[in-house]
């Protein structure tokens, strides 16, 4: 028969079987298939070629026995697939030089040959997704020549699409759709044969060598592509050799020895340096071509490139909101994308739109966030010390940008963003770094994290900012914020010390002055006391004796300042001459008090004379002299005569004189009168009763404590010895856990000093209380927790804080707002937004925090009715909330 004849036969045929079904396929299989293998073999028409290729692969392959592919189908079939890509491709590359927009026909020609090849590779693609399908472990003597047949095809296809810009001498354009096609084709043929690759079991016991021998030469075969694809796609070259290296590591029992590992490593070495020349190349492009061009197209992707920094950050550890995952696979993925986004923050440091997203003090950041927001500032902290002084000012000097969005200085975000960290600092969460240069990165916690790097900023930091640092560090000392303020202290200690003697004692007069002015007890006072304390130590003796000259403690307008100095700062003499003048000073208020009319009003003299002479107590008790100590107690012994259980449960100032005469007297208990001493204890009896603060408890506990030093005289033991195990008893079972652990402490010394130890087992009156204090001296925990549940304690404590914090700062922002005229606004349709957003913020946390607690134990029967009830006034709100509502009982 002709080749004219034969191919509309061949095409009656074919368009026959194109219409049958797939149970007819089936049924067919044993008389059809060697009719197709045959046309296919004969057929020199490429056309008809892929046509008979897409039926056997689409309509036949599938209804073949996994057993019998390799030699029923792929050997018969992929050798002849192989010749005709070939042929395409030599007739493609010939003929491609003369391509031209003018020769229409050779370009349908070329376009026609692309097209088949893209078919033909689909049907390749066909072949392994169909194999993947069969089972979930391939041997390889099952398909033998499919992988060689698909490796050498794909090699092929990158490499002419590598020299396309030469092969096709300037008419690139003409062709180039398809030539995307087909790079894509063989893309995704590369990626499902590495899927079925993955598929391979190779038992060592049982593997032929033959199949050892495949596995050898897919693996060089992929090395070879390698060579071709590395500067086409860097991310389909790196999966490429991790393809390799993953099947080297799985059958390295069977294939070690057959592999060219010279070859596998000079190819590595080779593609490594390629990608290092490669950066070098474009690092010099962005030197020439500049990075900023394209910078001020992104002002309205700032926040969005702030929040995709936060979320990922989210993600790993230390974060309590990281999910569980191996830490080889967490080593992999921060490589990836937290390297990946470090370059990112560095070219958005000039930035100003990035700079008022990140640092504008409306930020409503979730509980998972505030600890990525903490660790972005002090990684932009510590990149701006090597940037020019206009963007460090850009970071450090606090602005605003619009009526509505006041930004915060950077030192002032880290500050207010450590604050959000609650959870963290607590647990504690830790953090790697180089403690020593030189040295392993070790596990630090986040406060020394934060601390470490913000005084070494600071250390770098430029001249003109430092008004800038001053008033933060001063702010952030003042803050409600215990762990906060310690922060500040620290970092304010590191700078007198870093800096000239005479910057210390700047900062030293101007914080004495601030003590002086401050109008009665606070929390600010008392951070600025504690302050005060450090630096003192930190002064030279030339400046200290300039201090003790400016605020002389003869007087006594200086006692609310040297209440609060340690005089341990000082050399001997001078420390000696002051603790003499104070405690002259402050026994001679208390009696100038006591020889007048005793008024209320004139308490607080009297009690910071009590506190100015348990100063002196608490740096050198030991120092005084009989004199003074016998002069102490006469002034404040007659005070107790003043003292009754209803004024001291009523009036601030006399508690106050209370909770600094007990430390006094302990101070001196040997010396002070038995019937001094029931009279106190009598009056603590009565007082602990009437649940006084707790400052005053842990006075209490001070004294009882010393009592455990003293032997009681038979004359007030029967009054004594019964009221202590109460005392004991009753703060042991306290619900303030700082209460019970200072109740532990104070117990503990009693009962190892004491005489009298047959009260020592009265304290002790239930099973609880004696597990507590067992607990105590053994250094266990009563209850043991697992690691998640204490992560899960964590975050519940951390919502209820967060939930008190915006209450505080709603309440504050309420009370500024009524003392200041508000600022001009743009029209605004809420006004109220920002408080309703903050008060429904803490009843989420709450309800929350009610959720956490349905976990871990069972709910008490009210529970129930109490949220009916909460139902009720949602629902109630709700209708007040709709645009119709136009008021709303202030009763609901």
């Amino acid at each position: 028969m002709s080749q004219d004849r034969a191919e509309p036969a061949t095409t009656v045929v074919l368009e026959e079987l194109a219409s049958w079904s797939e149970d007819l396929c089936r049924q067919e299989l044993p008389s059809v298939l060697p009719r197709l293998l045959s046309m296919y073999q004969c057929s020199d028409n490429w056309k008809d070629h892929i046509r008979v290729l897409k039926i056997l692969t689409e309509m036949f392959l599938p209804h073949i026995n996994y057993l019998a592919l390799e030699q029923s189908f792929f050997s018969q079939v992929l050798p002849k697939t192989v010749k005709l890509f070939d042929d395409m491709m030599y007739d493609l590359s010939g003929q491609a030089r003369e391509l031209s927009s003018q020769n229409l026909e050779l370009q349908a020609t070329l376009r026609n040959i692309l097209q088949s090849m893209v078919q033909l590779l689909g049907a390749l693609r066909g072949c392994v997704q169909h194999v993947c399908t069969l089972q979930e472990s391939i041997v390889l003597e099952n398909i033998h020549s499919l992988p060689s047949s698909v490796l050498r095809v794909i090699k092929s296809t990158f490499v002419h699409c590598k020299n396309s810009d030469s092969v096709y001498a300037g008419r690139l354009h003409l062709v180039s759709d398809l030539l995307q096609a087909l790079f894509k084709e063989a893309y995704s043929l590369q990626k499902h044969l590495m899927e079925l690759l993955d598929m391979v079991c190779m038992d060592a016991s049982v593997v032929e060598e033959d199949d050892t021998s495949d596995m050898v030469s897919v693996i060089h075969s992929v090395l070879d592509i390698c060579s071709v694809i590395s500067d086409m796609d860097q991310a389909f070259h790196a999966n490429t050799w991790k393809f390799i290296i993953k099947q080297s590591l799985k059958h390295q029992a069977v294939i070690k020895s057959q592999l060219k590992h010279k070859d596998i490593m000079a190819a590595l070495c080779e593609d490594i340096l390629f990608s290092f020349h490669s950066c070098l190349q474009l690092a010099e492009q962005m030197t020439q071509s500049g990075t900023q061009e394209f910078l001020p197209f992104l002002s309205d992707s700032c926040c969005t490139l702030h929040e995709l920094y936060l979320q990922i950050h989210s993600k790993f550890p230390p974060s309590l909101y990281a999910p569980v995952i191996p830490k080889a696979q967490e080593k992999e993925i921060l490589s990836v994308f937290l390297v990946a986004l470090d370059p990112l923050i560095s070219q958005l440091l000039s930035f100003t739109p990035f700079v008022e997203a990140v640092l504008g003090d409306k930020l409503d950041l979730s509980s998972e966030l505030q600890l990525p927001q903490c660790l972005l500032l002090v990684n932009i902290m510590d990149k701006l010390p090597s940037q020019p002084e206009n963007v460090q000012s850009l970071w450090c000097e606090r602005s605003q940008y619009s009526e509505h969005k006041p930004r915060m200085s950077l030192l002032e975000a880290i500050f207010y963003s450590f604050e959000q960290c609650s959870g963290e600092l607590s647990l504690p969460a830790n953090l790697p770094e180089v403690t020593t240069k030189g040295q392993a990165e070790v596990a630090v916690t986040l406060y020394q994290y934060v601390c470490v790097h913000l005084c070494t900023f600071i250390a770098s930091f430029h001249p003109s900012l430092f008004p800038e640092l001053d008033v933060t560090l001063l702010n952030a000392v003042l803050n409600s914020g215990m762990i906060t303020s310690l922060l500040a202290m620290d970092t304010w200690c590191f700078l007198a010390r870093y800096g000239t003697a005479e910057l210390c004692a700047h900062h030293v007069f101007i914080i004495a002055h601030l003590i002086k002015s401050c109008p009665g007890e606070c929390y600010q006072l008392t951070n600025l006391s504690v302050l005060l304390r450090r630096l003192l130590f930190l002064m030279d003796t030339d400046h200290q004796m300039e201090f003790i000259q400016k605020f002389s403690p003869k007087e006594a307008e200086n006692l609310p300042l040297w209440q609060h100095i340690s005089f341990k700062a000082f050399s001997p003499e001078p420390k000696s001459q002051i603790a003499n003048e104070v405690t002259m000073v402050g026994i001679a208020q208390c009696k100038k008090w006591l020889s007048s009319r005793h008024t209320l009003g004139e308490l607080e003299s009297v009690n910071v004379a009590l506190s100015a002479l348990l100063t002196v107590c608490n740096s050198i008790s030991e120092a005084l002299e009989m004199g003074q100590q016998a002069g102490v107690l006469e002034a404040v012994s007659p005070l107790w005569t003043i003292l009754h259980v209803n004024q001291v449960s009523s009036q601030p100032y006399v508690q106050w004189t209370l909770s600094l005469l007990l430390p006094l007297l302990g101070f001196f208990v040997q010396a002070v009168e038995p019937q001094l001493i029931s009279q106190v204890v009598t009056l603590q009896t009565s007082l602990l009763k009437l649940d006084p603060p707790d400052y005053v408890r842990l006075a209490i506990l001070d004294f009882v404590s010393s009592l455990g030093r003293i032997f009681f005289p038979q004359a007030i033991q029967e009054k004594v010895l019964p009221s202590l195990p109460s005392i004991f008893t009753l703060l042991l079972t306290d619900k303030s856990w700082l209460i019970e652990q200072h109740t532990l402490e104070a117990f503990t010394d009693f009962a190892e000093g004491t005489n009298h130890e047959d009260i020592v087992p009265q304290c002790l009156n239930s099973e609880e209380t004696k597990n507590k204090v067992i607990c105590f001296l053994e250094k266990t925990r009563m209850v043991d927790e697992t690691a998640r549940a204490r992560v899960d304690r964590i975050k519940q404590e951390k919502r209820v804080l967060n939930g008190h914090f915006v209450k505080v700062k709603v309440e504050r922002e309420g009370c500024l707002s009524t003392l200041q005229p508000r600022a001009k606004r743009i029209r605004q349709e809420f006004p109220l937004e920002e408080e309703y957003r903050s008060t429904l913020q803490i009843a989420e946390g709450a309800l929350e925090a009610v959720q956490l607690l349905l976990q871990r134990s069972p709910a008490p029967g009210w529970l129930t009715v109490k949220l009916e009830e909460l139902q009720m006034k949602i629902n109630t709100l709700k209708s007040c909330a709709q645009p119709s509502a136009s008021s709303c009982n202030k009763n609901t």
